[in-house]
């Protein structure tokens, strides 16, 4: 007797890339770009306002950025610009932490699979740029020093520009470019930490993490008040900076320490919660402080002339404009090619390139990884300055006619994430699997039917009126 031959087993279903989100997902999503994105605007007016103020002021500008003060006791007496690159940055840079662990405990970056897709986007989207930049460097004759400058994103400006063009992204893309950003900005600390590191002070960086203990020891015992964890946060962070560590690692420290993940009767986990009260400083106050003090750059004639000619600049440029477009459209291209995972089919190529494109916009880091590149070197800081604020423009502008090419169909996608015909609360496109929610749109269609045989009984009844029109 033959011995049956086994059914095939059936593979497995490929998964969507950049598809709809889980609900609470995307009503996260929607809390932190909506503050964002104010802040992004508040950004771009900082930005604006340090150019003007540096071209038209330029000897007050510079004698407020230099302007030094703080307890040199402690080796804290510092410029204006340096408290707001260290010191500002640094609450920057703790919200990044608490993002990044939430990512990691609760968001896209959970899951292996579905991490793969940003992880791999966001390395490609840094190694093209840092490749693209010393290509240039290597073929110019330039220093190779600036070669991380073009490769951090920064999102809050790439929100405001969205905000700028009115383009209604579908939350997918959205996530897409916050999670890349988030990625981004654990690897440009990475990057930080290990090439720019002065000589360490070794007593003081064990102090530091002296403090970081302390400061995890009481997060595990549920001590609470703000008046117990800031001046603690501050000798950490006085200590990190004392130990030649950039200081903004003692943020990103503390944040990742947070508990991200919510405990049984909890609305909100305690990092959530935080990052809730602390984002709004930072994306309204130190982040657009910090831009006041660091894009204070001359674009005279001549500078603007010398970014296309000198290779650093050049570099920096087109490390912004066509890094990170190609790495990130590459990155992405290729975890679909080679995994089980298929483009959503409601979105096109020419969406994820377009977004690339946007993630060009480096900013805030750019500048913070410019200074730090060509330290001492004030004319050369300048011109790096200027590039990054030349190729971030360069890439709002690209980014913002492509998104623009498919403005209606975002429009119809975001209008169809957004409805919520039963008026429940929750999108109608999260209730297709919930019987409730069926019931409730056929008593809504019943009610409408009634309400329209009515009006037709009322509008057959004047239409036998003897006066009525003929």
């Amino acid at each position: 007797m033959a011995t049956p031959t086994p059914a095939p087993t059936p593979p497995s279903p490929r998964r969507t890339v950049l598809g709809l989100l889980p609900l609470p997902e995307r009503n996260y999503l929607a809390e932190a770009l909506r503050t964002e994105t104010v802040g992004g605007v508040i950004l771009l007016v900082a930005a604006v306002a340090a150019v003007i103020w540096a071209n038209t002021f330029g000897s007050s500008y510079s004698s407020v950025s230099h302007f030094h003060f703080g307890p040199g006791s402690l080796g804290l007496n510092l410029s204006v610009s340096h408290w707001a690159a260290d010191g500002l940055l640094s609450v920057f840079f703790f919200v990044a932490g608490v993002e990044l662990k939430r990512e990691l405990v609760a968001g896209e970056l959970r899951d292996p699979r579905a991490a793969a897709l940003p992880v791999v986007a966001a390395l490609c989207g840094m190694a093209m740029p840092a490749l693209v930049y010393a290509l240039v460097n290597l073929v110019g004759g330039g220093s190779l020093d600036g070669w991380a400058v073009p490769t951090a994103t920064d999102i809050a400006f790439a929100l405001a520009v969205l905000a700028v063009i009115g383009t209604s992204l579908p939350s997918a893309l959205r996530a897409f470019l916050l999670t890349l950003a988030v990625v981004d900005d654990l690897f440009a600390i990475l990057i930080i930490a290990m090439f720019f590191t002065e000589d360490i002070n070794f007593l003081a960086l064990i102090g530091a993490f002296a403090g970081l203990a302390v400061f995890w020891l009481l997060l595990r015992l549920g001590v609470r008040g703000w008046y117990v964890y800031v001046p603690l946060a501050l000798v950490i962070w006085g200590l990190m900076y004392n130990s030649g560590v950039h200081a903004t690692i003692a943020g990103v420290a503390m944040g990742l320490m947070l508990r991200c993940t919510r405990r049984e009767g909890e609305q909100e986990s305690p990092g959530e919660r935080i990052e809730h009260l602390v984002r709004p400083l930072s994306a309204g106050l130190a982040v657009p402080l910090f831009a006041l003090f660091s894009a204070g750059v001359s674009l005279s004639g001549g500078a603007l002339g010398g970014v296309f000619h000198r290779p650093e600049t050049l570099g920096v440029v087109l490390g912004l404009v066509v890094g990170k477009a190609v790495g990130i459209f590459g990155g992405t291209w290729l975890t679909t090619r080679f995994t089980r995972a298929e483009l959503n089919k409601e979105l096109a190529w020419a969406d994820v390139f377009a977004v690339s494109a946007l993630a060009g916009i480096g900013f805030t880091v750019s500048l913070l990884i410019g200074e730090l590149a060509f330290a001492g070197a004030d004319d050369m800081i300048n011109e790096i300055k200027a590039s990054v604020l030349i190729g971030s423009l360069i890439a709002a502008v690209v980014s913002g006619v492509l998104l623009k090419l498919r403005v209606r169909r975002y429009r119809a996608l975001y209008d169809a994430e957004e409805l919520d015909e039963d008026a429940s609360g929750v999108p109608d496109v999260y209730e297709q699997d919930d019987p409730e929610y069926h019931l409730r749109m056929a008593a809504l269609h019943e009610k409408k039917a009634a309400e329209h045989r009515r009006l037709a009984e009322l509008a057959g009844a004047a239409s036998n009126k003897p006066d009525s029109p003929a």
